[in-house]
């Protein structure tokens, strides 16, 4: 809802900015946006080693932040005014003072307090609120000092983190901070939880560390992969750090039944179908949670058959793409199809590899197969598989 002639809207802005000049901004919170996606906006003043400008951080609610800088001149009041115009609130907070705008339903608008901010921010004042660095080092979840990161070669014995093992000591924070964002839906005392096609077993270690160690809630925990000798290795590592809880088999997930059914399932690259091996078992047992990191997307792509996006299918790389894309597209329809609030987040910089993708599926409480609601995720998940593959969809994996 854009409204650039709105005086109040201007006037917050230009205190904004009259604020970040003063060195009294701490910040500026937009909230109530028109778009759905968003949470929230914060600006904050921003500095590097040359320049000193306004940064806002939107906040989205698939756990997404983006950024957009914004510089110090009379020339990014109309950007800065345009991207206030899709929010109803805006709160300024300044050292010495605040003030509140707000716009109703029917586009009335008011500022609170904005004359008295006016007043605070033209005296002199000797408190000056700091730009923040912008190149502040990232607080993580895990630091690099954990035993269990050593052990598996992650982190050397002084805690530092070896550089070729960035991008995966990155990846693993990452999965934490997902991990964190569910962790209401699941138990707080006692937790039971699976990483199917587990492979070397970094997230196993994390997630464990995690529930047991940081958050000190009793887990009991399996690991399952074909790989005999990889198993093997986890479980002594598993048996050095004294996780008594963690447990790693081999054998194949479709054929695994584990003793006490999780409330959590995850998985990290399982190859291709093995993917939806993961999530058939974790949606037969109605699992809480699932989070699951796919890898490869090859089964779609020999197998699309639809004329009407012929004019993608016919280039190699954009049909390897629109594949991918449909697979996890499909793969959350069938979730929901089952009973699960599903979404797709990113789960590192796509700039560090490309299967940076997260399907992540929370159990609906009280769901019922036969309503309506139910009915009609099952007919648009098998009306999308007809319309890829209509010789071939029942034969499908995902």
């Amino acid at each position: 809802m854009n409204q650039p002639s709105d005086a109040n809207l201007q006037q917050i802005i230009s205190l904004l900015l009259l604020a970040t000049d003063k060195q009294q901004l701490r910040k500026a919170v937009l909230s109530k946006p028109t778009d759905h996606t968003l949470q929230k906006i914060v600006i904050t003043l921003r500095k590097t080693e040359k320049n000193l400008f306004l940064q806002a951080e939107a906040f989205h609610k698939d756990n997404k932040v983006t950024h957009r800088n914004f510089p110090l001149d009379e020339q990014s009041i109309p950007a800065l005014t345009e991207l206030a115009s899709d929010f109803g609130q805006i709160n300024l907070i300044c050292a010495k003072g605040e003030c509140e705008y707000k716009r109703s339903s029917s586009g009335k608008t008011v500022l609170l307090g904005g004359e008295r901010l006016k007043r605070s921010l033209d005296a002199n004042t000797e408190t000056v609120v700091e730009p923040t660095a912008n190149n502040r080092q990232k607080q993580y979840i895990l630091n690099g000092s954990e035993p269990f990161l050593q052990l598996l070669g992650v982190s050397d014995a002084n805690g530092r983190v070896y550089d070729r093992k960035q991008a995966k000591f990155r990846q693993i924070n990452r999965f934490l901070e997902l991990i964190r964002d569910v962790e209401d839906q699941l138990p707080q005392k006692e937790l039971r939880i699976c990483d199917l096609c587990c492979g070397k077993s970094y997230l196993s270690f994390a997630v464990y560390h995690y529930f047991a160690n940081i958050k000190h809630c009793r887990v009991s925990m399996t690991g399952v992969d074909l790989k005999p000798d990889v198993i093997e290795h986890c479980n002594q590592i598993a048996e050095r750090l004294q996780f008594d809880g963690l447990e790693f088999l081999c054998g194949d997930v479709c054929e695994y039944t584990p003793r006490v059914l999780p409330y959590l399932v995850i998985s990290l690259h399982a190859c291709d179908i093995a993917t939806d091996f993961v999530l058939t078992k974790a949606a037969e047992w109605n699992t809480k949670v699932i989070l699951s990191t796919p890898c490869c997307h090859h089964e779609l792509n020999h197998s699309i058959d639809c004329p009407s996006l012929s004019f993608i299918t016919d280039y190699s790389m954009l049909r390897q793409k629109l594949c991918d894309a449909a697979t996890d597209a499909l793969r959350l329809c069938r979730l929901e199809a089952q009973g699960y609030s599903t979404v797709a987040l990113e789960l590192i910089d796509p700039d560090e590899t490309p299967k940076n993708i997260m399907l992540r599926a929370i159990r609906k409480p009280n769901f019922d197969p036969n309503s309506e609601s139910a009915k009609e995720a099952l007919r648009r998940y098998l009306d999308a598989k007809a319309f890829l593959c209509p010789t071939n969809a029942s034969n499908l994996h995902f």
